[in-house]
């Protein structure tokens, strides 16, 4: 018998002594590869965080999760997150793809955010909205960490200036969704840079920001012609001009939104209807008929063949 034979008997023979019967545990099995992988990812992560305390090797195991996340969201964490939470949680990671904080948004600051976007340079979603204790900084700070940021959520930051959005649009070419409701430091010089430097738009907001006009809106159908959503809600110096640009341009547009825009009628509308553009506003007889029904109780009959 040679000396591999040897060996390879001897090691048959000591499992032959290993009982068959023992109960194999959560801890037991391979972390990243198994439980990290394939059970941790079912859990919500608030849960997770609870698993922490039950003992060291869980904590450890939780944190080695952690550490390998991808994805940090409130259906994940919940409602609300506390601000040591959210430190602890993200301290080690630096592999997340989507980052969301706007249920941080009653505490959070560039204290905390800018750390965690320093160390996560493959980020590809990032969501800000409401945050208004952060500063212009956040922003530069994404546009130079995450070259590869595709979709960023920046509604109600009104901190948001224009040097911070040119920054973005110089670093972040890639762009394909870009929300800026109420962001109203912002005029048509900053949308229009945007637009020049992010031909890849797929999504954008201005809404509820008076300073937008014509100008931005054409701009955007000329550069974007990718565009499929555009919400111009209470942009009010926007008119029929613009949304014939838009028409023209930007064949692939699926979504409008108008609603307030009172410089916007029909006569500019109704090209899109007829591409079946989903557009927030009733055309003026369905609007008509809705306002009556208000007011009698019922909709009326109408030949609309008179």
């Amino acid at each position: 018998m040679t000396n591999n034979e040897e060996k390879l008997s001897m090691e048959l023979k000591y499992d032959d002594r290993v009982p068959c019967n023992r109960s194999c545990q959560l801890l037991d099995l391979p972390w990243e590869d198994v439980v990290v992988t394939h059970v941790f990812c079912y859990l919500p992560l608030r849960h997770l965080v609870s698993l922490q305390r039950v003992s060291k090797s869980f904590h450890s195991l939780v944190q080695v999760y952690l550490a390998n996340c991808r994805t940090f969201d409130p259906a994940q964490t919940g409602p609300h997150i506390p601000k040591e939470a959210f430190c602890s949680m993200l301290h080690n990671n630096q592999v997340l793809h989507h980052l969301s904080i706007h249920n941080c948004s009653d505490w959070i600051t560039d204290k905390e955010l800018l750390p965690v976007i320093g160390q996560n340079q493959h980020l590809l979603r990032v969501d800000m909205r409401g945050c208004v204790h952060l500063s212009r900084h956040a922003l530069v700070a994404v546009s130079l960490s995450c070259l590869r940021l595709q979709h960023l959520n920046l509604a109600h930051c009104e901190w948001v200036d224009v040097l911070a959005l040119r920054s973005l649009a110089d670093h972040c070419s890639d762009l394909r969704s870009l929300d800026l409701t109420a962001c109203r430091q912002l005029k048509d010089d900053a949308v229009c840079y945007v637009a020049g430097k992010c031909p890849a738009l797929r999504s954008l907001s201005v809404a509820v920001n008076a300073n937008i006009t014509d100008t931005a809106v054409e701009e955007v159908a000329k550069r974007c012609r990718d565009l499929e959503m555009l919400d111009l809600t209470g942009c009010l110096r926007v008119r029929n001009e613009a949304i014939r640009t838009l028409a023209e341009y930007c064949p692939k547009l699926k979504c409008l939104n108008v609603n307030h825009c009172h410089n916007v009628t029909e006569s500019s509308l109704g090209v899109l209807r007829r591409r079946n553009v989903d557009i927030d506003v009733e055309p003026p007889l369905q609007r008509a008929l809705v306002l009556l029904q208000d007011v009698v109780g019922f909709a009326p009959f109408i030949n609309l063949q008179i």
